[in-house]
């Protein structure tokens, strides 16, 4: 299991988001050489976890629990083939990370992955789809068609910060006692709303605002 590529975007203008200066960093590009990760603070104020990224809309994107976005290359080979043929580079899906080897979307949450000598990341939840993502990849009814499949990646806090480089070895260093994987969170957030109480077997380590849902629910069934 390794990291093939780190990757970071700068700020572009678009006409597909939300944010209050109408740019978005979604287009990430492979970096060339070391790239230092750590906490970026709560949402609202902290960004990405990654040095030299730029997360735009810090209403819905970045802090802490979503400092880095975690895509398979697997997965996006099959989205390729899916999408009759068309190429999607490293970073196409605006992950920070493309890896090999890694059952992204199957990694349970709180499950914690060294990467490189000393970062240690936890997963905490899947990807919602949203209309930069749409924009930027331009397939018609992308957000239903990513939500369909539900091979949604993962978003992780960074629990030791490090520096990382293409190249560098995942090791999975921790698997938590239940069977709360980022793909089970996303479908309960999403399209199957009974799942939710499910999710309070990860506890404190799923993403707050997953589990404030989950505990909501919970409470109006009863």
């Amino acid at each position: 299991m390794k990291l093939l590529t780190v990757n970071t975007g700068r700020p572009r203008a678009s006409t597909h988001t939300d944010g209050p200066d109408g740019l978005t960093g979604i287009d990430k590009r492979p970096a060339e050489g070391p790239v230092e990760v750590r906490d970026p603070g709560p949402k609202g104020a902290g960004g990405s976890g990654l040095a030299g990224d730029t997360v735009c809309d810090l209403r819905h994107h970045g802090g802490s629990d979503q400092a880095v976005y975690a895509y398979a290359r697997e997965d996006l080979d099959a989205w390729e083939r899916e999408l009759g043929g068309r190429t999607l580079a490293n970073g196409a899906f605006g992950e920070n990370f493309t890896t090999l080897g890694v059952d992204v979307s199957g990694a349970l949450i709180g499950e914690r992955w060294r990467v490189g000598t000393d970062l240690v990341l936890e997963v905490t939840s899947g990807r919602i789809p949203c209309r930069t993502f749409a924009g930027h990849l331009g397939e018609q009814g992308w957000v239903r068609r990513f939500t369909r499949h539900g091979v949604t990646g993962a978003y992780l806090r960074v629990i030791e910060p490090g520096t990382v480089r293409a190249g560098d070895p995942v090791e999975i260093v921790h698997r938590p006692d239940h069977e709360v994987t980022a793909a089970l969170q996303f479908r309960a957030v999403t399209t199957e709303r009974t799942l939710l109480p499910a999710l309070l077997a990860a506890g404190d380590a799923l993403h707050p605002e997953a589990l404030r849902k989950a505990r909501q629910y919970a409470a109006r069934q009863g």
